[in-house]
């Protein structure tokens, strides 16, 4: 059976504490499951954020989305961990993922390493976090046992076989770094190019006994009347796809509310999607999507 949908936004722009915890009430009164967190040079620090998300609102999950691994010593890392979910109330959702952004390393004085190397650091960081949160020789330990629900964030083969092992939700960015792209900038992945990612995870996972919450970043939620006339200015961040291609964007949802909650059922049929996070700027513009497919 399908799961049912939930829906996540993550927050990305810093604000007073009073802006802050309005914010995330006004999250939680649009039905949002999840209040996340980013963590990008630039934008709130996730932990302290989440505290006080958690003494803003009542009902929703609290997650990192994603923590850039690299930035955390792993042993320290458990110990923010455990905090914030004591002091949540057993709420969290740790999201973790090797980190993308090389000039964010630099800035703060980290190697970035090889991509082996970061999947190599994530690896070390899932392994101590499971094994500190219940140590005996290790305090605090997380209010939910034996840890708080992990998501792993990511599309490469290494991320995905780590996840099919340890991730309670396997997140998909639905981009990827274009190979041979100095920038290491990513850049947006077709349905057909998500179908393969999606599929070698199952690959990976197809052992499991319990299969995971597949989550999807959408990027961009584009309320209107005429998708070809609004998808067509935007044509030239993505010159590696056609119109019909970019219309078919995993990440990008355009239409009206019927059309995007449409969009939404049948991304769940073709991928397993049932846990979407949108990015804050797009919160409200979401909200009715969110409401047409309530408790589906």
């Amino acid at each position: 059976m399908d799961r049912p949908f939930r829906f996540g936004v993550n927050m990305m722009i810093p604000a007073s504490a009073t802006e802050w915890r309005a914010k995330c009430r006004r999250a939680e009164a649009l039905g949002y499951d999840v209040i996340a967190v980013a963590d990008h040079l630039g934008m709130p620090a996730p932990f302290p954020a989440l505290v006080a998300a958690a003494e803003a609102t009542e009902r929703p999950r609290l997650g990192t989305f994603t923590l850039n691994a690299a930035f955390f010593n792993p042993t320290l890392l458990a110990r923010e961990v455990a905090t914030t979910d004591q002091l949540t109330g057993g709420r969290l959702e740790l999201g973790l993922g090797t980190g993308y952004v090389k000039a964010e390393h630099d800035k703060a004085n980290l190697p970035f390493g090889t991509p082996g190397e970061r999947v190599a650091h994530l690896r070390r960081t899932i392994e101590e976090l499971d094994r500190l949160a219940v140590a005996e020789d290790f305090a605090p330990h997380p209010a939910q046992a034996p840890r708080p629900p992990l998501l792993i964030g990511g599309n490469g083969n290494k991320v995905l076989e780590l996840a099919a092992r340890h991730a309670d939700i396997v997140a998909f960015t639905g981009a990827a770094t274009a190979p041979g792209d100095p920038s290491g900038a990513p850049r947006a992945l077709s349905a057909e190019q998500l179908d393969e990612r999606v599929a070698t995870y199952r690959k990976f996972a197809a052992d499991r006994a319990e299969p995971a919450e597949l989550n999807l970043l959408i990027n961009f939620v584009v309320p209107t009347d005429d998708r070809r006339a609004a998808i067509r200015p935007h044509l030239g961040n993505v010159p590696h796809l056609t119109e019909d291609e970019a219309l078919d964007l995993p990440i990008l949802l355009l239409g009206t509310t019927q059309q995007m909650a449409e969009q939404v059922r049948a991304q769940r049929e073709r991928y397993g999607f049932t846990y979407l996070t949108v990015l804050e700027p797009a919160m409200e513009a979401f909200a009715p999507v969110l409401e047409a497919l309530r408790g589906e």
